[in-house]
């Protein structure tokens, strides 16, 4: 099956006059002999599918902001545009170095040899990707657990304890891109540090409530560059909490598009696109091209079939318009029948 894309009605209503002015309108069942001559196509089976256009912008997504949870003067600082990963520093405090960890739930508490927990097992998957051996990946923290953080703290330069404190760590789900900037050099490093974004680009829309139906958390889009060249997308999450309508704009939702051929966007951050978004779709379906419609004289549509040297009418039921083609059903009409289409 071949995937067709939208065709705009006024061009379908203009294919359809322009059969009719060119006579080759008549009753359904009828034989001609005579009339204008016509190129024959046959009726193809195919997925046709509508799409709607809309606009976006594509970036790193939405930036997350560090705040520096410990004491001390920040000494060191990412440059903008720099991509960290688990293990190295995000920033320094008092020359010390407050490395990246993956996760999920924020390190709320010390760790210490007694506790259990789901914040233990996130700190004992990242020692052991570290290369911290001797522990059990777990909810429990143990002496082996204490251990491995304790070897974890001396090679960093810190003062070993074995107890993991959260201000040593900056959480994050996985490496991160350094977007900007908001401490300086010199300051206390218990506020606003950095943002971050992720590492992969993808498209934020800000999406008209009323085309909500068409953003499905999963399905395909097809995103347009600033060149003109296009790349394949799927629809990963769209919002739940709608932005409220200002003035003449509507009231949005936040739909976010990722890409998986990161290579095909180039060095593009924060530009305009447009997001190609599926809003009907029919499978398997007969087809003819818009063309081949010729207005009935006791009204409807039909198209005009043709085998061998002799040509009838038989009218037929519309039903999907799209990429120039058109959805019919009717007597007599099957895959590969032949149809007049002018020359």
């Amino acid at each position: 099956m071949r995937a067709v894309l939208v065709v705009g009605v006024a061009g379908v209503a203009a294919a359809v006059v322009a059969g009719a002015a060119a006579g080759l309108g008549g009753a359904a069942g009828t034989t001609r002999g005579t009339g204008p001559v016509l190129a024959t196509v046959p009726v193809t089976r195919a997925t046709l599918t509508q799409t709607q256009q809309v606009n976006g912008t594509l970036g790193y997504g939405a930036p997350v902001t560090v705040n520096g949870r410990g004491s001390g003067v920040i000494t060191w600082l990412p440059a903008p545009g720099a991509v960290i990963g688990r293990g190295q520093p995000v920033y320094k405090a008092d020359n010390q170095p407050v490395p990246l960890f993956y996760g999920r739930l924020p390190l709320y508490r010390q760790l210490q040899a007694g506790d259990t927990g789901a914040d233990v097992r996130e700190a004992e998957q990242n020692l052991a990707a570290l290369g911290y051996t001797g522990l059990t990946v777990d909810t429990y923290y143990t002496a082996a657990t204490a251990a491995a953080v304790w070897a974890w703290q001396q090679d960093l330069g810190l003062t070993p304890t074995g107890v993991l404190d959260p201000a040593e760590v900056v959480l994050a789900r996985g490496r991160l891109r350094v977007a900007s900037l908001t401490a300086h050099l010199g300051d206390q490093a218990s506020g606003p540090v950095l943002a971050y974004t992720s590492t992969r680009r993808v498209v934020r829309v800000a999406l008209d409530v009323a085309l909500q139906s068409l953003a499905r958390r999963g399905a395909a889009a097809t995103v347009t560059l600033p060149d003109g060249s296009t790349v394949n997308a799927t629809i990963a999450r769209v919002g739940a909490v709608a932005t409220a309508a200002t003035g003449s704009n509507p009231a949005t939702i936040e739909v976010t598009v990722t890409i998986a051929h990161q290579s095909a966007l180039g060095r593009l951050d924060q530009a305009p696109v447009t997001v190609k978004l599926v809003s009907a779709r029919v499978r398997n379906v007969l087809t003819v091209p818009v063309a081949a419609l010729v207005g009935l004289s006791g009204g409807g549509y039909g198209v005009q079939v043709v085998t061998g040297t002799a040509r009838r009418y038989v009218r037929v039921q519309l039903g999907m318009f799209a990429g120039g083609r058109v959805q019919v059903t009717g007597a007599g009409i099957a895959e590969g029948t032949r149809v007049g289409v002018p020359s």
